[in-house]
């Protein structure tokens, strides 16, 4: 028996995995494999810095790399999505907890899982509010904005592991770069030899035999030449560096922290968190689905995103969202489906239970050279250059937000969508107001643009496109009684109303005000065309006793007849533009024209 459409989307919301559950089979399973594969070797070293960022034991950065990972792929709309531990998330748990207890301490630990649990809660419960439709306010400029800077961002965490630099852990862009600059007579030849061959090695792969995971082939590359290195030179002399030595036992269970105090405290960074970390999530997320065209759910990937900080709290795994670094990599590498997260997930813990001392070989110059090429990949430079031809403010738009990305990741994408939501309101508040004229065609029912065309002297005809509504209140009125202004003979104003959609209280108010106004001063406010929706909103808002019931004409309606016998006849007299056909023949007042 089929399921009907309400039972069948309820299913699809509580088990959305089953949306992509077909596309699975043999091609789809094997790329998910290679990513998964990729995926897991990336998260290595990255699980460990971004703990050690966040206050947290190393192997935590791990742990926030499996099972929250999972639960995220399974219940989020993302195919490509991955969640786990990120630079911003690590910097914004440590900011907002090491006040409240030591780094690393178990009650650091505890507050910290608290935190998590409680990111996940208001994560979850935004999601079952369906308050997803906040995401539908990050353009996409913002988005190739925010992708550009992140992936900026990205290259310039690995340019000491590169070079062979010491730069500070979560140093500012421009500090690193900086940085590279003063220490560039300092630059280590033999791990930047690893990382450039890794990195030569990843483009060759991909150039030349697109068959093969890139990634992988340029991770064996460079961790052989490493080798070879260290054999001829020595470990002292090269001072290659290597992911180092992993745990190798699965993540504890582990309990948050529900007493009164430490939520009291805990909460409102936990409000922090979540916020940052959903607009991180769906941004990446919605980044990634550009390139693979995928329609993002704001709900669903919510949802998953709650469920997986919610769930995770009590596998010792502290706040994660979306990874650029891991996502740029997983579509990168050829994933298909979310099941390559799964699969790198499980993978990461094999490599902990069964091959942590070969992990602990690996290059981190190498894994520097692998994230320079995601972070090439993630760039839009078709985009970026269309967006540069095409719109002055979007331009602006798009580098407000690259460049605040790189100043302050979590802040650079709220300046975007600030600017971006400021540019909308200033559009939509100036609705744009056409001067018309009846075309000339016989039968014909529609306006033309009054340009280059004989006007009446008394009736101005407008084209309104655009809401009447209380940001854009000001710019219609005013543009309704500049047009008295410049010439008092145009008494009588017909509003082409097909382009306005909407109209809340203030537009009915200022209609209803124009109205009176032009009554006063001996002419009327007409409308053609108004839509239903519009004219039944006026009369429950009680505007018809002001603007008239009288005054609106429906579609392919014989408005002019009426609108002339309202006209003065005196100035119809001498008027030579006569653009309507009963000019010609007799005046507003019943007279027949003689001339």
């Amino acid at each position: 028996m089929a399921l009907s459409s309400n039972s069948s989307s309820l299913l699809y919301r509580m088990l959305p995995f089953l949306r992509w559950w077909p596309m699975v089979n043999r091609t789809t399973l094997k790329d998910d494999l290679i990513a998964g594969i990729t995926g897991a070797m990336i998260v290595l070293p990255q699980g460990v810095a971004f703990a050690t960022i966040a206050g947290m034991p190393p192997e935590y950065g791990l742990y926030a790399a499996m099972v929250p990972a999972i639960i995220a792929a399974l219940f989020g709309s993302s195919w490509h999505l991955v969640s786990g531990p990120t630079t911003a998330i690590s910097i914004a748990v440590f900011a907002a907890m090491s006040p409240l207890a030591d780094p690393g301490s178990p009650q650091f630990i505890s507050m910290v899982l608290t935190l998590t649990f409680l990111t996940g809660l208001f994560q979850l419960i935004l999601g079952l509010a369906r308050m997803g439709v906040l995401v539908n306010f990050i353009s996409h400029t913002v988005v190739i904005g925010f992708t550009a800077g992140a992936a900026l961002l990205i290259a310039a965490s690995q340019i000491k592991n590169f070079f062979g630099i010491s730069i500070e852990r979560g140093a500012p862009f421009h500090v690193v770069i900086e940085q590279l600059v003063l220490q560039f007579g300092n630059i280590n030849p033999y791990v930047t030899a690893v990382g450039a061959i890794t990195l030569a090695a990843g483009i060759a792969a991909k150039q030349f035999v697109p068959k093969l995971p890139y990634m992988i082939v340029a991770m064996l590359v460079g961790g052989i030449v490493a080798f070879f290195i260290n054999a001829e030179f020595g470990l002292a002399a090269t001072q290659i560096k290597t992911v180092g030595a992993l745990p190798s036992h699965l993540p504890p269970l582990s309990l948050p922290d529900f007493s009164y105090s430490t939520i009291h405290q805990v909460v409102f960074p936990a409000l922090v968190v979540t916020m940052l970390a959903l607009t991180e999530a769906v941004s990446i997320s919605r980044s990634i689905a550009v390139k693979s065209e995928q329609r993002i759910d704001g709900n669903q990937e919510f949802i998953g995103q709650g469920l997986s900080n919610l769930i995770g709290s009590f596998f010792s795994s502290y706040a994660s969202c979306g990874s650029f670094n891991r996502s740029g990599v997983n579509y990168a590498a050829g994933a298909k489906t979310p099941l390559a997260t799964v699969f790198a997930s499980i993978f990461l813990l094999l490599i902990l239970l069964l091959v942590a001392p070969l992990a602990a070989y690996l290059p981190t110059a190498a894994m520097a050279g692998i994230l320079f090429l995601v972070a090439w990949g993630l760039i839009d430079f078709h985009h970026i250059s269309s967006i540069g031809k095409t719109s002055r403010s979007e331009t602006v738009v798009l580098w407000v937000t690259l460049v605040g990305t790189l100043i302050d990741l979590e802040k650079g994408i709220f300046f975007g969508i600030l600017l971006s939501l400021s540019i909308y309101l200033y559009r939509v508040s100036r609705p744009h107001i056409v001067p018309v004229v009846p075309a000339k065609e016989e039968g014909a029912y529609h306006f033309v643009s009054a340009y280059d065309h004989p006007e009446c002297p008394q009736l101005a005809m407008v084209r309104f496109n655009g809401a009447i509504f209380f940001g854009a209140v000001d710019h219609a009125q005013t543009s309704l009684m500049q047009i008295d202004e410049k010439d008092p003979k145009k008494k009588f104003v017909l509003i082409v109303a097909t382009g306005v959609d909407f109209v809340d209280v203030a537009g009915a108010e200022m209609l209803a005000r124009e109205a009176r106004r032009r009554r006063k001063m001996g002419g009327k406010l007409y409308f053609y065309r108004c839509k239903d929706s519009i004219y039944k909103f006026l009369q429950k808002s009680d505007k018809l006793a002001d603007i008239g019931e009288d005054v609106f004409f429906p579609v392919m309606s014989n408005w002019i007849k009426p609108v002339y016998r309202s006209l003065d006849p005196e100035i119809c007299r001498t008027c030579k533009a006569r653009i309507f056909s009963e000019c010609h023949e007799y005046l507003p007042n019943g007279e027949r024209r003689t001339e």
